[in-house]
């Protein structure tokens, strides 16, 4: 967002991201901080989406932990009710799926 921002083409961006109909976020925070511009970018992607698209969000990070992670409380509260609200939580215990069946690794084929 911030290179199309710098680019001009923030505003189509932000047009395309609320047209998708499924927006998945991917292990979201695990960015330590998150600063003002990158909330209020959030917070208006997730409000021209809200009732219309769906919005997966992964994350490790618990969501009792999500208003620090956001930092600022009116933004994260804005922000976690268009997450939470109508959402299905879907909270997953157990080993990582990576550490299931691993296969071993393959070494080439060493030629003398």
């Amino acid at each position: 967002m911030e290179i199309a921002r710098g680019d001009g083409r923030y505003p189509k961006l932000m047009r395309q991201l609320a047209r998708v109909d499924v927006l998945v976020l991917d292990d979201w925070g695990l960015e330590n901080s998150v600063n003002d511009r990158q909330r209020r970018d959030l917070l208006e992607l997730l409000d021209d989406r809200y009732a219309t698209r769906a919005t997966v969000v992964t994350s490790q990070l618990p969501i009792e932990h999500w208003h620090q992670a956001l930092g600022d409380p009116t933004l994260a509260e804005a922000i976690l009710d268009r997450l939470v609200h109508n959402a299905y939580r879907l909270p997953l215990q157990g080993d990582s799926m990576r550490k299931q069946g691993r296969p071993t690794p393959v070494s080439p084929p060493v030629t003398p």
